[in-house]
């Protein structure tokens, strides 16, 4: 099968990065070193290819009212324009489709980005509760009813609202202590724009799109772009200082940051209240969402945990982790080059408490592990020692 490349694909290859199949993309692992990579980040300044992730954009009059229900945070939480929000989307048991950034820029304009994997089966189920939208929403001013002839619009009175992925787009992640400070010398237009911009904010800069977001726990930008300027601004960012990161250091990066990868940490067969998520869904209000009957219906009996391992060995997914209150699992391991050890999220038995000593089966050994509070690290420091 022909792997997917990114707009970047031939300057990673320039790079010498190793380049790898990552759910049916060519992607870069490395350029060199890993545990290089992982700590310029931490350190310094460091850049990603994240071009694989998609930017999808809904815009019309109605799109406030179709994002209440579509996703278990609450938008009405965006007053700000810019504002962005982290939220799961789940199916109606409850089960995750995704985790995801929705960015309000307009009443009539949110930006969304999903990841890659779920990219195409995200899209479809957006369209598909669009076209189910008016059995949800009450009558009046605040219904949404589906245009048949529009080819999966929707019409609030005379304006549509469209959902359209942005393949045009590319996507690059500048990350670490001195990241903004570099974007802003490669790209000094956007400064004013951004400067002032708190974390989880963004602001639209013409052809570049800033978001102060990212997924390694340092600060940094997350600049959206057209796909033919993306090698420029790559080069130009090279030239400036900041190191090209593979996939190997983002994810010990995230996990480090306690970040969730999806399909590991979480995917439909689990709930956001299982898989440390439980802050992207708002059951308070009175607002119902895709999945919240089910949610109210069924109380975790897990949760995610961290590990720091006290023996000698590496963590992995997928190892039994036994507990006083039952067997869970590692959902993410790796050895931390921050903390120098090796650290992993775990789904175990809800009862289980930070500072218990669990016994995790690695090969034929039952080895010692603490149960610490994630985040391990961020902003350069280790915090779960």
């Amino acid at each position: 099968m022909m792997l997917k490349q990114t707009p970047l694909n031939a300057a990673h290859r320039a790079m010498g990065a190793k380049m790898v199949d990552f759910g049916g993309w060519d992607m870069p692992v490395n350029y060199g070193s890993q545990i290089d990579e992982h700590h310029r980040v931490r350190n310094d300044s460091g850049m990603f290819d994240v071009s694989h992730m998609r930017v999808v954009d809904m815009k019309g009059a109605g799109v406030r009212s179709f994002l209440r229900y579509l996703l278990a945070n609450n938008v009405d939480k965006l007053a700000l324009p810019g504002k962005a929000l982290y939220s799961s989307m789940l199916l109606e048991n409850g089960g995750g489709i995704d985790d995801l950034i929705v960015y309000f820029m307009k009443e009539d304009w949110f930006r969304i980005v999903v990841n890659a994997g779920t990219a195409d089966k995200d899209i479809a189920w957006m369209k598909r509760q669009a076209a189910e939208l008016t059995r949800h929403l009450p009558t009046g001013d605040a219904a949404v009813a589906l245009s048949p002839a529009s080819g999966g619009k929707l019409d609030r009175g005379n304006t549509p609202i469209t959902i359209t992925s942005r393949d045009d787009l590319a996507m690059i992640a500048v990350q670490g202590p001195n990241a903004r400070a570099k974007v802003w010398q490669v790209l000094p237009q956007t400064k004013a724009a951004t400067e002032g911009l708190q974390n989880f904010q963004a602001a639209d800069c013409g052809e570049y799109f800033v978001a102060r977001t990212g997924y390694t726990g340092e600060d940094g930008f997350e600049i959206m772009l057209p796909a033919e300027k993306a090698e420029g601004l790559w080069s130009a960012l090279h030239q400036a200082g900041v190191a090209p990161i593979g996939l190997g250091a983002r994810d010990t990066l995230r996990l480090e940051a306690g970040m969730n990868l999806y399909g590991q940490d979480m995917d439909e067969t689990v709930n956001p209240l299982e898989s440390g998520l439980g802050w992207t869904v708002d059951l308070k209000s009175e607002r119902d969402f895709i999945g919240k009957a089910a949610l109210l219906a069924n109380p975790p009996a897990r949760k995610l945990a961290g590990l720091i391992l006290l023996d000698r060995g590496v963590l992995r997914g997928h190892q039994q982790v036994h507990t006083a209150y039952g067997i869970g699992e590692i959902t993410s391991g790796s050895f931390s080059p921050t903390l120098e050890k090796s650290i992993a999220l775990a789904r175990v038995p809800k009862e289980v408490q930070i500072g218990d000593t669990v016994q995790v089966a690695i090969r034929d050994k039952m080895l010692a592990a603490k149960v610490v509070k994630y985040p391990f690290a961020r902003n350069g420091k280790a915090l779960s020692l």
